[in-house]
């Protein structure tokens, strides 16, 4: 079976979760394509490198990405760092010939996910974008929904990603909060799942109109690089501007003739990881919550007048992804799982000479729809949405 090594940047959330991905998708799909080793892990300083190193199970450690893009070793370049060195970094891996998975948002600015889509077309290697959460078992069942007419012809898409954790003003200012180095706040952060999710199961958006506010105007400054969610106080020191949007919400409308809308912020209590979609079609509905992860709740039109309604249907090993997750349906599933079948995913394009979505020229058009989505809310007009040129 094909190895292939590892070298991962970034040793934070999401560093973990890609680690585990990489530990555990053997253990879920076996044959798996090809064994992951986890080779080398990049931090900021070789402090925290090495307390990555031993804590993910990495081979080795160093304190500067360049050594991980031009090591021949490498055959895989993992970016899970914040998102102002998304650009840097994928540029320089796929010149040195690596495949290349990136956390999302691409890229701060649709200019820099450009460059980053050119670099990998040169390369001709394989490229993903870490929106995980189209690989939740229900929202692949909810794609094989629609795309076997199960709904007929869809009308209208909403969706929603509601957290908290940003909710009290006194949580730090994190990179999150600083354009510079995020680009944009909610939007990006996690609007952009909602984007995604929106282009893979309904199709292109054509054009928004949107608000977008900012709740917290600062926040105390941060000590330390780490990024706690929300799960540290600031205290009564100095604060530091935010820059970036806390919520936004927009109208959409879609290539196909659908409409929608879409709402995404980090200041709502009581929501933790708030995912939802409800979209109905000529022929019925369907409706997912990530917090209710392994179910689809599902209604046809085809159903009899005494019957008709939601109904749930659970995924479990009939349902896509099944056979490499758990035996019986609604066992359950967590974040992990979704992590785990996109590096099944990624490392089945790789070990076959493949390709695999979302890629990096889907990483770039979500971006030109996060960037037209924050431009309408500058304008209060409906502002068009281009598209990546073929």
């Amino acid at each position: 079976m094909q190895t292939l090594n590892v070298g991962l940047i970034g040793g934070g959330f999401m560093g973990k979760a890609h680690s585990l991905a990489y530990a555990a998708m053997p253990m879920f799909f076996w044959p798996a394509p090809a064994l992951p080793v986890r080779s080398i892990i990049a931090e900021s300083n070789e402090t925290l490198a090495a307390q990555a190193a031993r804590r993910f199970g990495f081979e080795r450690s160093t304190d500067d990405w360049r050594k991980v893009v031009e090591d021949p070793d490498v055959d895989v370049v993992d970016i899970a760092t914040p998102n102002h060195l998304h650009a840097e970094i994928a540029v320089a891996a796929a010149r040195a010939g690596k495949h290349i998975i990136c956390e999302k948002p691409l890229a701060r600015t649709a200019a820099e996910a450009e460059q980053m889509w050119n670099a990998v077309k040169d390369a001709g290697t394989v490229h993903m974008v870490a929106f995980n959460y189209r690989r939740t078992p229900a929202v692949a069942l909810a794609k094989k929904y629609i795309e076997e007419g199960a709904i007929g012809r869809v009308l209208n898409f909403r969706g929603t990603y509601l957290q908290d954790w940003s909710a009290d003003p006194d949580s730090p200012l994190s990179w999150r909060f600083q354009k510079k180095i995020a680009g944009s706040g909610a939007m990006g952060d996690i609007g952009s799942h909602v984007v995604d999710l929106a282009r893979y199961l309904v199709g292109e958006i054509a054009s928004v109109n949107a608000m977008a506010s900012t709740f917290v105007p600062t926040r105390p400054l941060q000590s330390g690089g780490a990024d706690s969610l929300g799960n540290a106080k600031g205290g009564d020191g100095p604060r530091g501007e935010v820059d970036v949007d806390d919520e936004v919400m927009t109208m959409l409308r879609f290539e196909g003739g659908a409409v929608g809308s879409l709402e995404a912020t980090r200041n709502a209590w009581g929501r933790n990881n708030h995912i939802t979609f409800e979209i109905h079609g000529t022929e019925g509905s369907i409706v997912f919550n990530y917090e209710r992860r392994d179910e689809l709740q599902v209604c046809f039109a085809g159903d009899g007048d005494d019957r008709r309604g939601f109904r749930t249907v659970y995924t479990g090993p009939n349902t896509p992804y099944g056979q490499g997750l758990w035996p019986i349906p609604a066992l359950g599933i967590g974040y992990g799982e979704t992590k785990i079948i996109e590096a099944y995913d990624f490392f089945t394009a790789v070990a076959t000479g493949g390709s695999v979505s979302p890629n990096f020229e889907d990483g770039y058009q979500a971006t030109l729809v996060d960037e037209a989505i924050l431009a309408s809310a500058g304008t209060g007009t409906w502002t068009d949405v281009p598209r990546v040129a073929g």
